[in-house]
């Protein structure tokens, strides 16, 4: 037994257990839920054709891609947006409690325009590279500064050029600024703007509200005009009931899990449970500073890879034991036993890893949920599994505490 050796692995050991008691319960709560946990708004938006023109496929799918952008320029992440029949758009939002808020996010075609005294169009919204809100140095209202992709650039130059030629005061020398054929701000030019840069100054009650029309703009406008049909408060799908059901199977699976290493790894078992709880405390601390939302297949994915980082530690195991059962000292044992489960675990978890990157790639909304929170999994395990539970199993060795084979669950 050396004395520095159990100092050092009780100190670790007591740390661990502090990290999950204290840091655990504040990174779950500050996790934001999805619709699906506690419910939020249902907005479903219709598609009004012109006249002689029928709302195709395509446009309905723009629509949709138009929306989620908007969606997430606006920080409200894991939305459910799908097509309903052939003109209409069902949007989900998580946490958001008036329908009202939604309908003003969501709801507007941002259709921007500039035009000239006479009303020709000079550029509009789909020439824009970017849009951001800021204050005005001068009085501190909010504004959105705009910055024009090159095409857009050498319209606003031709535009201004020609504008800064009539006397002050001259209606000509004007260039209004519409939202959806409603005039938001008529500035003079003062001179030529070549740098392809704009600003929209004046009307906004609050940065916020500016925010969210930059948020919009970036997202651009919507390919159809749309109407809202339905607007509506909804619960969580899963239910509180089943929801606190989910959360019991959690804890007993869990607990069912500790004991199965506890009794048939003894000292190794008491190391892996050790390694969960640092499993558990980097996947949830990853998940809190991504701002990820938590769903019902987000949850799937962690629980999946709680099962692989066990399976890890089970292989690995065993490899000790079967070193142990063929003589090797303890401490070559568990040398051993890391180098020869390295591969297996390695390869498992990068197979995994692709076909977690294809989910991402392919899928929307839950389907990406589930694989970036795989993928996190995936990733603390590994590190869990191969570093730190080697790390801790040396210090156990070193410490001269557990050198009987019995503690490793080998009987000779």
């Amino acid at each position: 037994m050396r004395p520095g050796g159990v100092t050092k692995l009780a100190v670790v050991i007591i740390a661990i257990i502090a990290l999950g008691l204290f840091a655990f319960q504040p990174l779950v709560t500050g996790l934001d839920l999805g619709l699906d946990l506690r419910g939020g708004v249902q907005v479903t938006l219709q598609a009004v054709e012109k006249p002689g023109e029928k709302v195709t496929r395509e446009q309905m799918q723009q629509l949709q891609a138009v929306i989620r952008e908007r969606v997430d320029q606006l920080g409200i992440s894991e939305p459910r947006i799908q097509i309903a029949g052939a003109d209409r758009l069902i949007v989900e939002l998580a946490g958001i409690e008036d329908p009202e808020e939604a309908v003003e996010l969501i709801g507007k075609t941002a259709m921007l325009e500039f035009k000239k005294a006479d009303g020709t169009v000079i550029l509009k919204g789909d020439q824009l590279q970017d849009a951001r809100a800021g204050h005005d140095p001068r009085d501190n209202s909010p504004m959105i500064s705009l910055k024009f992709n090159s095409q857009g650039a050498k319209a606003f130059a031709d535009a201004t050029a020609e504008a800064a030629k009539y006397p002050q005061g001259d209606p000509r020398r004007y260039i209004a600024i519409y939202l959806d054929n409603q005039l938001i701000s008529n500035p003079h030019v003062n001179e030529p703007i070549a740098n392809g840069q704009a600003v929209i100054s004046g009307g906004f009650e609050s940065f916020e509200e500016a925010a969210n029309l930059a948020a919009l703009l970036r997202g651009g406008a919507l390919p159809v005009e749309t109407e809202v049909i339905a607007k509506q408060t909804v619960g969580p799908t899963l239910g509180l009931e089943s929801l606190n059901k989910s959360k019991t199977a959690i804890v007993v699976g869990l607990t069912a899990i500790g004991l199965f290493l506890l009794l048939v790894y003894r000292v190794p078992g008491i190391v892996a449970n050790l390694s969960l709880i640092v499993y558990g405390i980097i996947v949830l601390g990853a998940l809190y500073l991504l701002k990820a939302v938590l769903t019902l297949p987000g949850i799937a994915g962690l629980l999946l890879s709680v099962g692989m980082a066990v399976d890890a530690n089970i292989l690995i195991y065993e490899r000790i034991k079967e070193e142990l059962r063929n003589g090797k000292t303890l401490r070559a044992a568990v040398e051993a036993g890391f180098k020869r489960a390295f591969w297996t675990i390695f390869d498992a978890n990068l197979t995994t890893l692709i076909a977690a990157a294809i989910l991402y790639y392919l899928g929307s909304g839950p389907i990406r949920g589930f694989a970036v929170t795989l993928s996190i999994g995936i990733i603390a395990s590994m590190f869990t599994a191969i570093t730190l539970t080697r790390w801790l199993l040396r210090l156990t060795v070193q410490s001269g505490l557990f050198n009987k084979l019995s503690f490793y669950g080998v009987r000779r």
